[in-house]
């Protein structure tokens, strides 16, 4: 079993991070516009960082829950969310900004309504 109070805090910063990324890119509309200048490669910076803690957070919540949680939501691969962390952080240079953005307008947003859906969920219990 794993301590639910600090699942519900690691779901909440979670939770903050990814309302940080969508409003990073909220007046984006092509994955271009984060290379083309020097706000947009700042925007991109940003949105990479987030992703980087984002990734790490979840691998967090992955050990404090023995791997337990995950696999009650499997909507969100969550497997990939790691593994992004690691390419971003590792690989920065060989980073798609075509992955990077389809990733941030698809699968992010569906990932903030499952953490929703879980810290529900937490309540709950």
């Amino acid at each position: 079993m794993y301590d639910r109070e600090i699942v519900i805090d690691s779901l909440q910063k979670i939770r903050k991070t990814i309302e940080t990324i969508l409003e990073r890119v909220s007046s984006v509309g092509d994955p271009n516009e984060l290379l083309c200048s020097p706000e947009g490669s700042m925007r991109l910076d940003a949105v990479c960082m987030n992703l980087i803690a984002l990734g790490e957070a979840v691998k967090g919540l992955d050990k404090q829950t023995h791997g337990e949680l995950f696999p009650h939501y499997p909507e969100v691969y969550w497997n990939g969310v790691m593994r992004m962390r690691d390419k971003i952080a590792h690989h920065y240079f060989e980073v798609d900004i075509d992955v990077v953005f389809r990733t941030v307008r698809e699968d992010v947003p569906l990932m903030k309504d499952v953490v929703d859906r879980m810290l529900v969920d937490m309540d709950k219990q």
